[in-house]
């Protein structure tokens, strides 16, 4: 088997790669900078530290949105960018499998494949994988045998909860919201409780520090900058954690309810699989303190958590290009458009 293999996770605020010869995680914000409407000024981590800073000039955006390529230039740039910053060599010739949501059409399928397919890169194959499957292979999972298995994937603009069993999808909900949505809420909720305005990514600092599922005993707070909106000055605020969680607790109800919907879905014989299981928690918004436990207390099933929950899907497309049992989980939408 060739190591000239790359799994390709193209997230909303994350672009994660998987190079099989090095064996690493390749992983950059998933943001790019023009300049002069069509010049690359920057991408990656340098573009997102520009973001909410950067002047009329230089216009800063995600191309990836709700899971979807919104930008199909502006994407393959990066992915360009990307690979020659951290791979150099051996592109050309090279196979890519590339994660894509459930529940989209054949069109935006097909985008994610013509990214690839269609690049300078000239690639040996191109393959497509759903990512709650390439999740579960990532999470080593055995997605092949007549067990079901649930796994909840908590993105930055989408939240997939899906049922499987036998390498399919048997259930699968797409959620159009995520971890930017929490964020939102948080600056909805200083400004109108607080008359305080922050930006996204101090949000998302308050989330990450502060946030939790659960109410705490033991109460912590952030110092933050923000902007008076009666006397339109910045000023210093010191939030509390209860805060936090009273901004975000209705989007993780949210998710919760959407669990509590597929599960009554779940045919029995599954449903028994997944008690004995538990429920699986993947992608970057879970890392959210106590979500297990929030998730545990509402379905009454344990809930498993893992190390790195944002790179579990580009592992499991290294383990499904590599290991001839799971290959057959992945497909190619070449026999589909270009006969």
């Amino acid at each position: 088997m060739s190591t000239n293999v790359y799994g390709i996770d193209l997230g909303t605020c994350n672009l994660k790669v998987f190079c099989k010869g090095t064996g690493k995680v390749i992983n950059e914000k998933n943001t790019i900078a023009i300049v002069n409407k069509n010049q690359l000024y920057a991408f990656g981590n340098d573009a997102y530290a520009m973001y909410e800073k950067s002047p009329d000039t230089i216009k800063v955006s995600f191309p990836v949105v709700n899971g979807v390529i919104a930008d199909y230039n502006n994407m393959q740039t990066m992915i360009g960018e990307v690979l020659d910053k951290h791979v150099k060599n051996h592109i050309k010739g090279a196979e890519f499998i590339v994660a894509v949501p459930t529940d989209i059409t054949e069109v935006e399928k097909k985008a994610f494949f013509d990214l690839f397919y269609k690049s300078r890169f000239k690639p040996k194959s191109v393959l497509l994988c759903e990512k709650p499957i390439a999740d579960a292979v990532g999470l080593d999972l055995d997605v092949n045998s007549p067990t079901g298995f649930m796994i909840v994937n908590i993105g930055a603009d989408t939240t997939e909860i899906s049922v499987i069993s036998l390498g399919g999808l048997v259930l699968s909900d797409l959620l159009h919201f995520g971890g930017k949505r929490i964020d939102e809420s948080i600056i909805n909720h200083l400004k109108r409780n607080f008359g305080l305005v922050i930006g996204q990514k101090t949000a998302m600092y308050l989330k990450e520090t502060l946030g939790c599922a659960l109410p705490e005993e033991e109460e912590t707070s952030a110092v933050i900058v923000g902007r008076d909106v009666v006397s339109g000055l910045p000023i210093e605020m010191e939030i509390s954690s209860p805060v936090i969680y009273e901004a975000i607790k209705d989007n993780l109800n949210s998710i919760c309810n959407s669990i509590k919907m597929i599960l009554e879905k779940t045919p029995p014989e599954l449903a028994r699989d997944i008690i004995h299981s538990g429920i699986y928690i993947t992608g970057g918004s879970s890392k959210i303190k106590r979500l297990d436990e929030l998730f545990t207390q509402i379905t009454n099933i344990r809930v498993n958590t893992c190390e790195l929950p944002e790179e579990s899907a580009v592992r499991g497309l290294n383990k499904i290009v590599s290991d001839e049992k799971f290959r057959k989980l992945a497909f190619s939408m070449k026999s589909r458009i270009y006969k």
